[in-house]
């Protein structure tokens, strides 16, 4: 079991060596943000001038490749610094771009999108293809047995449930993937990771890029704590069109509408997330409840989205249970 987790003592080091590359001593430091994979911290020095230090543990360490290839393109992203590897760990240093200046129009995500899934040629992501995308509810159910044998996960039956419902239906909803827009996908198009300031507007935190359908971005604008809006989504796909995306993005994919697919593969990738990171060891077990809510919630509207039907024996059960999230 990987049990990535980031120790003062390894970002100190990864510090240390960023700062030595860069030939910079700062006069100061200031915590932007932290959790159990990830450091992020701006370093002041004597110049008036600042940076963001970032140090992540795996499965994150993939921003440094994608950055610098973003930067030899001229790409709205902040510049890499320089960048350091220690086992499993990553160090950066990035543009200071400071407070956000106001939140992201849907028009500015919709200009954003387009050139992100117009870069091309780089490689050593993890890929989503067709055959990728039908393989996901499977590689999450044995992510879920993993964590079965683990202790973990105990009242699972409802996810499982859910995961075989998707499984049956994957390889026909899979189809279309490759359809344009298919490319660099930035893997958290948030309203948060895209920085509007008076100088424009860059897209940040790149750490779960991967190789895929575009229209995974676009769903992932709208998240999934709330309920999937089909309307909001195919509105937005008409913006990245309009804003020069390519045109088949509004074409159907697995027999569903784009927007409803999109929601759909969004959800299944992001349940493939949680379960896959966790059997990994990157999540704590006391976190196990709290996910497997989050999990199921994910599932439960992937499986109504791509209209993966319930097995004979659950179609007379209450909708509600195996929703309590």
């Amino acid at each position: 079991m990987n049990t990535s987790r980031l120790d003062e003592h390894l970002v100190t080091q990864l510090r240390c060596d960023l700062l030595t590359a860069a030939r910079r001593v700062p006069t100061g430091r200031q915590a932007i943000q932290q959790w159990e994979l990830s450091a992020v911290e701006r370093l002041f020095f004597a110049d008036g001038s600042s940076l963001v230090c970032k140090v992540a543990a795996a499965p994150f360490t993939g921003e440094a490749t994608v950055l610098r290839a973003l930067n030899e393109r001229g790409a709205s992203v902040p510049v890499l610094h320089g960048y350091a590897m220690r086992p499993q760990t990553l160090g950066i240093l990035v543009d200071d771009l400071g407070a956000p200046a106001r939140a992201a129009t849907a028009a500015e995500a919709a200009v954003a999108a387009r050139w992100v899934h117009a870069a091309a040629g780089i490689t050593g992501l993890p890929t989503f293809d067709q055959a990728g995308l039908a393989r996901l509810p499977g590689q999450a159910l044995d992510a879920l047995d993993a964590l079965r044998r683990q202790g973990r996960f105990p009242d699972s039956r409802p996810i499982e449930e859910s995961l075989q419902r998707l499984a049956a239906v994957a390889q026909a909803r899979a189809d279309g993937a490759e359809r344009p827009p298919f490319g660099l996908c930035h893997g958290e198009f948030h309203r948060s990771s895209l920085h509007v300031s008076r100088t424009g507007c860059r897209l940040v935190d790149w750490a779960k890029a991967f190789t895929g359908p575009g229209l995974l971005d676009l769903a992932t604008w709208f998240g999934t704590r709330t309920p999937p809006e089909p309307r909001l989504l195919a509105r937005l796909i008409r913006a990245y069109v309009a804003a020069g995306g390519h045109p088949d993005a509004e074409a159907d994919r697995g027999g569903l509408p784009a927007a409803r697919w999109a929601l759909g593969w969004h959800r299944v990738w992001a349940a493939w997330w949680f379960l896959t990171t966790a059997a990994a060891g990157h999540h704590r077990p006391d976190t196990d409840r709290r996910h497997a809510q989050v999990v199921l919630r994910q599932l439960h509207g992937a499986a109504q989205l791509l209209e993966a039907a319930p097995p004979a024996s659950a179609a007379r059960l209450p909708m509600e249970a195996g929703n309590s999230s």
